[in-house]
């Protein structure tokens, strides 16, 4: 049953989960540590700092990871699946004419949206750092980190910047704090060398798509979203780039038309990665566009997941090194930093155009703090209020 409790509570935030991968890990924390109870704060940094350092979407990663807490990999699968069918279904009834969707979905929707985010991202930094850094050394690793991520855009920075924080936390912590006893065993994994062997593989794969030649538009699609998908770190938006360099540049489909699926992406909940569901439609398989957006969404998915199931056994095994749980913690430190900083990146782009909308920004945060309402009717409450904005 583990499969269907994981899937049903992971559709809620499929379902509701607007704002980016920022905002996804803001809700995730909400549902998995505050309300279900599934893991503590320092399990889920631990997990986020994982999920950040491989290729992937970060978001997802971490759902599949709490949903394997949970039950095991069924569990990861139904989490997975979960979060990621709203928005990948909605991709694909795009493609085959739902072409007044852009109407549905106007600017008094997004504007809500917004402010929602903001809200939602604004009380995970408070709630994160009072239980992750809530010392002064934590909090000058946060904001170190956050300093840099505002000052420099490169998205390769958030992996560099969590390793940083490891290595923060070794120098700061380590002869102060044991290792931490109380994050659980994982004895599903026994043999990371397996994963070792796994990982060779994958990286002789992702060379062969690099360097292979593909002759039609199908075979280009399926290989250009799965090399996406390998070498794309945090997901979000980082993930556009490359994906037009696999598209348009290379004659799939024409800049309009993903400029169109670069819109829809940015206006469903989930993840930003079901737009490979939007291109797998539109360039069809065998004349299906069903068939190409779900063979779409598996292969830009897929990499990161498997990287993830690499990645799990062998950090399990070595965690609670006593200089590893101190790493653990700066890195922790660190994701703090970093989401601080997406907030603040987040503010500096406009999201909040006026001072109505900060006061109604800092009002939801202040709903979702105190726990008055669940945070997906907040969502709701918050797309309302943008119609009337």
């Amino acid at each position: 049953m583990h499969f269907i409790h994981c899937f049903f509570e992971s559709l809620k935030l499929g379902l509701t989960s607007f704002g980016g991968p920022v905002a996804h890990l803001a809700y995730f924390r909400d549902a998995y540590v505050e309300r279900l109870k599934w893991l503590s704060d320092e399990r889920f940094a631990e997990l986020l700092a994982l999920c950040q350092f491989i290729p992937g979407p970060a978001s997802s990663q971490l759902g599949a990871s709490i949903g394997y807490e949970k039950g095991g990999w069924l569990g990861a699968i139904g989490a997975w699946l979960g979060f990621t069918l709203p928005s990948a279904l909605l991709m694909i009834l795009f493609v085959t004419g739902m072409d007044n969707l852009n109407e549905w979905i106007g600017s008094g929707w997004i504007r809500g949206l917004k402010i929602v985010a903001v809200a939602v991202v604004a009380n995970a930094v408070i709630g994160m750092q009072r239980k992750l850094c809530p010392d002064v050394k934590g909090l000058s690793i946060a904001l170190i980190v956050a300093a840099i991520l505002i000052i420099f855009k490169a998205p390769w920075l958030q992996a560099l910047l969590i390793i940083l924080g490891g290595f923060l936390g070794v120098i700061l912590f380590n002869k102060s704090e044991p290792a931490n006893s109380s994050i659980k065993q994982d004895n599903r994994s026994k043999h990371p060398w397996a994963s070792l062997v796994v990982l060779g593989s994958f990286i002789i794969a992702v060379v062969f798509l690099s360097t292979a030649k593909f002759s039609n538009d199908e075979t280009k699609m399926v290989a250009g979203l799965a090399k996406t998908g390998s070498m794309v770190f945090g997901g979000g938006h980082v993930v556009l780039p490359l994906l037009e360099a696999e598209t348009v540049a290379k004659n799939i489909m024409s800049p309009d038309e993903f400029l169109a699926g670069y819109g829809l992406a940015q206006a469903v909940p989930g993840p930003m990665f079901t737009f490979g569901a939007y291109i797998g439609a539109l360039v069809g398989i065998d004349g299906s566009p069903w068939l190409g957006g779900t063979v779409g969404v598996i292969a830009i998915f897929l990499p990161g997941m498997l990287l993830l199931t690499i990645g799990m056994p062998i950090w399990n095994t070595y965690k609670n090194i006593s200089a590893i749980s101190a790493a653990l913690k700066g890195a922790s430190a660190a994701v703090v930093g970093l989401i601080l900083a997406a907030l603040i990146y987040m503010l500096r782009a406009g999201v909040i155009n006026n001072a109505l909308e900060a006061s109604i920004a800092i009002i939801l945060a202040g709903i979702i703090y105190k726990k008055l309402i669940p945070v997906w009717l907040v969502v709701l409450s918050g797309i309302a209020l943008g119609f009337v904005l």
